[in-house]
């Protein structure tokens, strides 16, 4: 028993923290079990994985899936099949999409005046994935920014002068490309979707009616107030209940792993719940 952060980023996407060096901070602090949950890309799992066998801590094979939506919605797959090779060629596919995305993004920030090549941004991120905080880093090594939280709020930001989506899957089809990988779909961070309960609840329903299995309940962003009505809607909808930091490493330097904002404890027991839900499905 102890605590587990089932919502985590790594170096193969846009966190800070190679595999090996997450599953060793995961160690030194205590958790229990560990979800690496990049963006679009498995690549790190295997890395995770062994280094998980050396130190003798539980890791999870996990990828965070961003999927079409009136706002940033994502879903998160829990003990998925990261050797699949529909699911690699469906995520390769996503990454295709994200790179289309930052070249626009870079000929945007160049009509504001900034004088960034895509280059700048590949060197940083030293990724398959690139994504929009290498780009804020990338500003701030400029000297066009002084942080990562004035990049995103001045330009990269939902709605900024320097944002742009990027094509994405379906709900649907996130949800289904998970389940066919043999893994468990779970709502990330739900409470950035909406602001009522009642849109909130329309949103889980549909979800549910898709395929969904679960909800992150525990956040760093969520209240006592959010948590304890994402566990009801939970119960109310036959759905898993999950949770986890969404750590970054430096990226989001205020998110601490198992903690968030320093008051998160997800208990071991939620992790339980999914391996049986995920024991029935094989």
């Amino acid at each position: 028993m102890g605590y587990i952060d089932l919502h985590t980023h790594t170096s193969a996407s846009d966190g800070t923290l190679s595999p090996t060096q997450l599953v060793r901070h995961a160690k030194a602090i205590g958790l229990s079990a560990l979800a690496i949950t990049d963006h679009d890309t498995v690549s790190g799992i295997e890395e995770g994985y062994e280094a998980g066998r050396e130190m003798g801590l539980e890791v999870i094979a996990g990828v965070e899936i961003s999927v079409a939506f009136a706002k940033e919605m994502h879903i998160l797959g829990y003990f998925i099949d990261y050797k699949s090779p529909k699911l690699k060629k469906s995520l390769l596919k996503l990454q295709r999409y994200r790179a289309e995305r930052n070249i626009a993004m870079i000929d945007k920030l160049k009509n504001l005046g900034f004088s960034l090549q895509m280059q700048d941004v590949e060197a940083i991120a030293l990724s398959e994935v690139i994504g929009r905080p290498h780009f804020a880093k990338a500003l701030m090594e400029k000297g066009y920014v002084s942080n990562l939280e004035e990049a995103f709020n001045k330009y990269l930001g939902l709605g900024k002068p320097a944002y742009l989506p990027k094509e994405r899957l379906t709900p649907e089809q996130g949800i289904q490309l998970i389940r066919e990988a043999g893994g468990i779909a779970v709502l990330a961070h739900p409470k950035n979707l909406a602001e009522k309960e009642q849109e909130l609840e329309n949103i889980v329903l549909c979800l549910k009616e898709r395929g969904l299995q679960g909800i992150e309940a525990y956040y760093t962003t969520h209240s006592r107030q959010n948590i304890r009505y994402f566990i009801g809607l939970a119960k109310k909808y036959d759905l898993l209940i999950s949770g986890g930091s969404d750590f970054h490493g430096a990226n989001k330097a205020k998110i601490q792993l198992g903690r968030g904002f320093g008051t998160l404890n997800v208990d071991s027991c939620i992790l339980e719940e999914i391996k049986l839900a995920h024991e029935k499905m094989i």
